[in-house]
């Protein structure tokens, strides 16, 4: 008898369309001051981070967002000191160069540079009366002198009136002063329900510059607008700060960075916003705090689920230590190539046992194999963490990888359990037993093999020509006969049903493919069939005008 595959019976919910802007199809990987550098950034510190960034083979590994957080700026004690057109004047002290000049460098190094900014209008440009660049407006039209947005340095930010056109042309002409600067990387800080039309404006702002600009929401983003932060963003903060604001220098900076109940609080804002991670668009879990030994706040082990935790989420992996600084056991961790592919394969994780300290975590890969993460979450004790493969979405016996350490763990037949330290990770690849047989390579009429969708296995899929009658069919060789579990990996980004026919070897079923949300998110479709030993032909055939969905491969168990 060949061993049957049971898939995890889940509801296709439509995600909501993602940012369609082009950027973060995989999350951002770099690095950020606001973690150690905090609130005393100047050029050379950059620098010395970006130069760190190449030195330590960061970089290389794909860690090349440089990004300057807040607190680069000039304050008077009526807020922000502002420019001819009333944008925030950077402190000159700290950055002598300007920020071009200093874009200019982390540009070549082969890297990205990041900025930070948050909603609204200065103070002092509404004081002023500052025009605004390119129009007959000034700051006095756009202003809501009755209304102030969250800010955490100079505060005094007045909200924007965005019935005026002229508040869009304001933001407009800040966001092309910043790309004018090489900015690739933007982060609006203190965005939350009252900011969704800064947002937007903001969104549209770095658009019309005509430069990419990736586009980060920050922090502690509701969940009830997840749709349309997903809509305008490529990624956006689920909580507060991840540091923990417990060291010994001003408000709370120097080491430690964070602590272990920080990092452990994403673990239950991981399984609530996993639906909505996706390409294009990130849930964001803050700064990774691994680079500087134990005295971040956090063990190695603690440290090790940090990253397997920030990876099985696929948040972006922007560093907050220094990098200058770096430890050979912190940098083994981030140059973990098992690791980071597990973070960049585009899937988020989710949680599928949540029982005490014990937690283990799931996702299913394009290509077919399974990465489950167990973690005891705990400070004191031992605990045993397990997990049948039915709850991670399958039967049968697998081959099992240690992700962290390479080594193969052999065959495992129906289950996995880890003895694992208070803050430890088990990280594992799971490999079900069985056989992929890719769409493309099949025989295909009326249709042909394609790659201009997202997510596919192997080198494409088959889109089906829309009439009745077109197929594509596979070979598919049986060491002995019996009964297997064949699954179609599928797509369909319309809201109509897209009926086939299933023929194996004379015996014909008929089988629903409904709509995807879109090409790129796929689906399975599973059947059980007899099989003879040898050769068998499976052919899907599309039974309406509509066609077929596109096909991406038949996985038989």
């Amino acid at each position: 008898m060949l061993a049957a595959v049971a898939l995890v019976a889940t509801a296709l919910a439509v995600p909501a369309a993602a940012s369609d802007n082009g950027l973060s199809i995989r999350p951002a990987m770099g690095w950020s001051s606001w973690s150690f550098v905090r609130r005393w950034p100047d050029e050379n510190k950059i620098k010395a981070q970006a130069d760190a960034l190449v030195s330590s083979g960061l970089a290389a590994k794909g860690f090349v967002y440089v990004n300057l957080d807040d607190f680069y700026q000039k304050c008077d004690s009526n807020g922000f000191v502002v420019d001819s057109y009333g944008r925030w004047a950077v402190d000159t002290a700290k950055f002598p160069s300007g920020i071009k000049a200093l874009a200019d460098y982390v540009h070549a190094k082969g890297l990205k540079f990041g900025f930070y900014v948050t909603p609204g209008i200065a103070k002092n440009a509404v004081t002023a009366n500052k025009p605004i660049e390119g129009t007959s407006y000034h700051a006095q039209d756009i202003a809501d002198t009755t209304q102030t947005h969250k800010n955490y340095n100079c505060k005094n930010m007045y909200r924007l009136k965005y019935s005026h056109p002229g508040a869009q042309a304001f933001i407009n002409s800040w966001a092309n002063q910043m790309a004018s600067w090489g900015v690739d990387y933007l982060k609006i800080d203190g965005a939350d329900a009252t900011t969704i039309a800064d947002v937007e404006a903001w969104d549209k702002a770095l658009r019309q510059t005509g430069r990419p600009i990736n586009f980060a929401l920050s922090n502690n983003l509701p969940i009830a607008q997840a749709d349309t932060w997903k809509r305008l963003a490529n990624s956006w903060r689920t909580q507060g700060d991840v540091e923990c604001y417990c060291g010994s220098g001003p408000n709370g900076s120097g080491y430690p960075l964070t602590d272990w109940s920080h990092v452990v609080s994403r673990f239950n804002s991981a399984a609530s916003w996993q639906p909505y991670a996706g390409p294009g668009g990130w849930n964001d879990y803050d700064s990774l705090q691994i680079g500087n030994g134990d005295q971040v706040g956090l063990t190695a082990d603690q440290r090790r689920s940090h990253m397997t935790h920030w990876a099985m989420a696929a948040s972006p992996l922007l560093l907050g230590t220094d990098l200058t600084a770096l430890t050979s056991v912190d940098l083994a961790m981030l140059k973990n190539d098992r690791l980071i592919a597990v973070n960049q394969d585009g899937v988020a994780a989710q949680r599928i046992v949540n029982s005490g300290v014990n937690q283990v975590w799931r996702k299913r890969e394009p290509g077919g194999d399974y990465i489950v993460a167990l973690y005891n979450t705990g400070t004191s004790g031992n605990s045993t963490v397990s997990v049948t493969w039915s709850q991670v979405g399958f039967t049968g016996p697998a081959a099992v990888t240690n992700l962290w350490s390479g080594a193969s763990e052999g065959t495992v037949s129906s289950s996995y359990s880890a003895t694992l330290r208070p803050g430890e990770t088990r990280l594992i690849r799971v490999r079900p037993a069985g056989q992929r047989y890719e769409a493309e390579n099949a025989a295909i009429s009326q249709g042909a093999a394609e790659s201009n969708h997202s997510g596919f296995s192997g080198t494409g899929f088959v889109n089906g020509d829309n009439v009745a009658g077109s197929y594509v069919e596979f070979t598919v060789n049986a060491a002995a006969a019996g009964t297997a579990t064949l699954t179609l990996r599928y797509a369909n980004g319309t809201s109509i049903n897209r009926p086939m026919t299933i023929d194996v070897d004379g015996t014909t079923i008929t089988r629903d493919f409904p709509g995807t949300g879109n090409w790129d998110t796929w689906a399975d479709s599973a059947f059980t069939v007899s099989l003879n030993a040898g050769a068998n032909t499976v052919r899907a055939t599309a039974t309406t005008a509509n066609g077929g969905p596109n096909l991406d491969y038949l996985d038989v168990s």
